[in-house]
């Protein structure tokens, strides 16, 4: 499958910003699917999944209680919406997907570049 992520851009502290990952070329629904993030001069970071249903999500701590993760498999697309955020949110942010059968991410989204202003 390829992915494509959209909808970075530059937003306020407080605000809010909706990512978008559309697939194609595979069998979307297959996928379990997360969201990782890199952020100036630092390593990327696994920021948030969602199982191949929909039905199961996991966000680490820094981003518990701003971000929802979602997926549509009928449209083959799944989103970020990242609310109250903040400077530290600044990052390139990635779309990512692997099929159960393996451990690694092997399919992966461009990055799309949010920039969170003070």
């Amino acid at each position: 499958v390829q992915l494509q992520a959209s909808g970075g851009g530059l937003v306020q502290a407080g605000g809010s910003l909706r990512l978008s990952c559309a697939a194609s070329g595979g069998n979307f629904g297959n996928y379990y699917m997360a969201w990782f993030r890199q952020a100036p001069g630092k390593e990327r970071e696994f920021i948030s999944s969602i199982n191949r249903g929909g039905a199961k999500t996991y966000y680490v701590d820094s981003v518990k209680g701003r971000f929802t993760i979602s997926r549509d498999n009928a449209k083959n697309t799944m989103s970020l919406q990242m609310n109250s955020m903040k400077p530290e949110d600044t990052a390139v942010y990635y779309c990512a997907g692997r099929l159960p059968t393996v451990e690694n991410f092997t399919a992966w989204g461009q990055g799309t570049l949010v920039t969170v202003s003070s």
